[in-house]
């Protein structure tokens, strides 16, 4: 059922986007501004993306062959449809409201409601699709169906269905992305640019001579380096370099066995793990490591165990705002999610101690590409929020495209330092790391 997969994915990205915009709606009506570039570019996605692909997928093969198998569809495949075919025309409606309101012949508050009536009506057929059609085709479709469905949908060559069609919505979500304003979470402006440190920043956390073994092999070999307040610092280096033994020795996991870490002006040397969260050091640790059994809403929960209890509840809409799939499923258990929904939780997990220095350890592991991007959007939106993170990335070019500045680990040494955007143009990490 690989349609039903993509379909699903697709889903979940127009969840997303419903979500932002809601967000962007409620600030509309705060401060009585509308952004028109950003509302266009979601309008943008919705019509090339929900109305010229999305429905007609759905219409032309699934819908069409589940009426054929079941008289229970008639009905509900009835309404849907009719969605389908009005989408345009109530997308042209909007547009036209939007322009009304840039050129001053129509309020912010009307635009608001107008935007708001479109998302519900969205959302509510989205629900219907998944609660209803989705079971409805699971049980009653052939093996044969299922594989005239797939066809289509995994047909690379279609110009609706193609690999061509997926670059287009890719892009279009990307420029939504870059457009939306830093507080809804997708993105900023402003995020993602190489941005020099400034010298005036001051220092979060400084490292001297660390050192740390397993048994007689010294892992680290007297590493010292700092991450100003607000940096995005990527850590880059070979498999084996000692990445993941740095972080796992900075957040106390792993015991030093000399030098000194001093973070927001004392020094930690000594202070056990949990202390050092307290202090505001958190983790997002490689290979996730969710909690499998519990469910994603009892992960993050336990994230925040720190945290005053009043704080919580707005901090998991915050979280869930982010990554809305996970509210989705905030009550199945953690290991039914992918690989991808899982690094979204273990993210969600370390924000919700809300700390003041984030470890992101081989965030984009094991991700198909298209999520990688996903991973490192999220990352660009922490940083254009003013989030101190120190990021260790086998993905050396990503990292280093995002960073304020990078070091270069091998063999429990530093070896390399400067801006991501000299790292990146230096010979050496070029051909080392970047494949160049």
């Amino acid at each position: 059922m690989e349609a039903l997969r993509i379909i699903k994915d697709e889903h979940r990205n127009l969840w997303r986007l419903a979500i932002t915009l809601d967000q962007v709606i409620g600030e509309m009506e705060q401060d009585q501004k509308a952004d028109p570039a950003f509302i266009g570019s979601v309008l943008d996605y919705f019509e090339h993306f929900m109305d010229g692909c999305h429905h007609k997928k759905e219409d032309e093969y699934l819908f069409r062959i589940l009426r054929q198998r079941s008289d229970k569809a008639g009905p509900l495949l009835d309404r849907l449809q009719a969605e389908h075919r009005n989408g345009p025309q109530n997308l042209a409606a909007l547009r036209r409201q939007l322009a009304d309101t840039a050129a001053g012949r129509s309020s912010v508050n009307e635009l608001a409601e107008a935007l708001r009536l479109y998302l519900n009506d969205q959302k509510a057929h989205i629900r219907s699709e998944e609660k209803d059609i989705y079971p409805l085709a699971s049980e009653v479709l052939t093996a044969a169906d299922w594989a005239e469905i797939d066809q289509a949908f995994l047909d690379n060559d279609d110009p609706v269905f193609g690999s061509a069609a997926r670059a287009e919505f890719r892009e279009l979500f990307h420029k939504v992305a870059s457009l939306a304003p830093v507080s809804v979470g997708l993105g900023g402006q402003s995020a993602g640019e190489l941005q020099p440190a400034s010298g005036k920043a001051e220092v979060l956390l400084s490292v001297s001579g660390l050192e740390s073994c397993y048994g007689r092999i010294k892992a680290l070999k007297g590493i010292s380096l700092e991450v100003r307040r607000g940096e995005t610092v990527a850590l880059v280096g070979a498999n084996g370099a000692g990445k993941t033994t740095f972080l796992r020795t900075l957040s106390g996991v792993q015991p030093m066995s000399a030098g000194k870490i001093t973070f927001d002006g004392e020094d930690i040397s000594k202070l056990r793990s949990d202390m050092r969260m307290r202090r505001g050091i958190c983790q997002s640790p490689e290979g996730r490591q969710v909690f499998g059994p519990l469910s994603i809403e009892d992960n993050l929960r336990l994230g925040a165990y720190t945290q005053p209890k009043q704080q919580v509840e707005g901090d998991l809409e915050k979280i869930f705002a982010m990554f809305p799939i996970l509210k989705e499923k905030r009550k199945l258990p953690a290991g039914t999610l992918s690989g991808g929904q899982q690094q979204m939780l273990a993210i969600g997990r370390a924000l919700m101690g809300r700390p003041k220095m984030l470890l992101l350890d081989e965030p984009s592991m094991g991700l198909a590409p298209l999520l990688v991007e996903e991973v490192f959007n999220v990352v660009k939106t922490l940083k254009a929020q003013g989030m101190t993170i120190l990021l260790v990335e086998q993905n050396a070019f990503s990292a280093l495209a995002i960073a304020d500045r990078g070091y270069v680990l091998e063999t429990g040494n530093i070896t390399l330092t400067g801006s991501g955007r000299e790292l990146i143009e230096d010979e050496q990490v070029r051909a080392a790391y970047l494949g160049m």
